[in-house]
């Protein structure tokens, strides 16, 4: 994984089965910044049958979610075409497949990395699959345990597969109680591979603290308005949107990699001498008056008199000299 913050933007199914919209999303997505577009491949016959269920009520001429997913399918060709799209924005080109017939023709086409999604992350059917062609592979957590968990990954790292994990969610959209932003240092101290982040929360928030928080991979869905058709529509950021998160998430990546010594203030010296105080009278006083708290006054700049923290050593000293109201002063008025 590079050093930066990876940043991942989901193209999911925002393009309603349209190659003209994917192509529109990769040049959205190239323009926020990221560094990769993420697309899912499904082929109904081999994914889907006429049992499933819709996962919500949204779909107003597709008779079945399996028709649906007929849909949602492109040719090779299409798949090729988006693939030289993300090569001439330079973006990685990320796929998930849905079924082994997909991981099939994901092979033929080549992807940088594949995506096993949360519906996937326990399936070892098409884990083994994918495992075989594919070794840069992003695991998602949205749905299963830790046990689970533990099973896919142990199966991967003996597949000697460049895993990264992506904390999720499965909930569309994500509220802040249900981030588990906690489970990014979990995770990362139980399998010893770089821990992400997976958002469906449809705002910027989720992804920045996920950056502050030591996630190395983030990914969300975008769309270019949340009011478009389509399952993922409420959870993703807009374009505009997810412009603003990845300028966040790079301004926080760089406070991480720039830690600050609270010890060492040498960026500060004349700043803390123009700022800083030198004692002074803030009344006129005769040679030989003790000097008393309520003599003192504080001035800018430092080092024109005695250091403000040592107040306590002067007082109930006599002057030396008759001084004047506001003069600063030194060790050499005192006797």
């Amino acid at each position: 994984m590079q050093d930066n913050i990876y940043i991942i933007g989901e193209i999911g199914q925002a393009h309603d089965g349209s190659i003209g919209m994917a192509h529109a999303y990769i040049d959205a997505l190239a323009l926020a910044g990221v560094d990769a577009a993420k697309f899912q491949m499904h082929i109904a016959d081999a994914e889907s049958s006429i049992y499933e269920p819709f996962r919500n009520d949204t779909y107003f001429y597709d008779h079945s979610r399996m028709d649906y997913w007929r849909r949602m399918e492109f040719t090779k060709l299409e798949w090729v075409s988006l693939k030289k799209h993300c090569k001439e924005k330079k973006l990685d080109f990320i796929v998930s497949p849905f079924s082994n017939e997909a991981v099939d023709l994901l092979q033929e086409i080549g992807a940088d990395k594949v995506k096993i999604g949360s519906a996937e992350a326990i399936n070892l059917l098409i884990i083994n699959k994918i495992s075989k062609k594919n070794k840069d592979i992003i695991i998602s957590s949205g749905m299963s345990q830790i046990a689970e968990l533990d099973d896919s990954i142990a199966y991967l790292k003996d597949k000697n597969c460049n895993l990264a994990l992506l904390q999720c969610t499965t909930a569309y959209p994500t509220s802040p109680h249900q981030w588990g932003l906690n489970m990014i240092a979990d995770l990362r101290d139980r399998y010893h591979i770089p821990i992400g982040f997976s958002d469906h929360s449809g705002n910027i928030y989720a992804c920045l603290a996920a950056a502050s928080m030591g996630a190395r991979l983030l990914e969300f869905h975008i769309v270019f308005d949340q009011k478009m058709f389509g399952p993922d529509a409420s959870s993703s950021l807009t374009v505009d949107n997810a412009i603003t998160m990845v300028k966040g998430v790079r301004q926080i990546e760089a406070a991480l990699k720039n830690p600050v010594d609270k010890n060492d203030d040498s960026a500060f010296e004349t700043s803390k001498t123009n700022f800083g105080r030198s004692l002074s009278l803030n009344k006129s006083l005769q040679k030989g008056q003790a000097v008393s708290f309520d003599d003192l006054e504080s001035k800018k700049p430092a080092g024109y008199g005695i250091p403000v923290k040592c107040y306590l050593g002067i007082i109930g000293k006599k002057l030396a000299r008759n001084m004047e109201k506001w003069e600063f002063l030194n060790e050499d008025d005192l006797i």
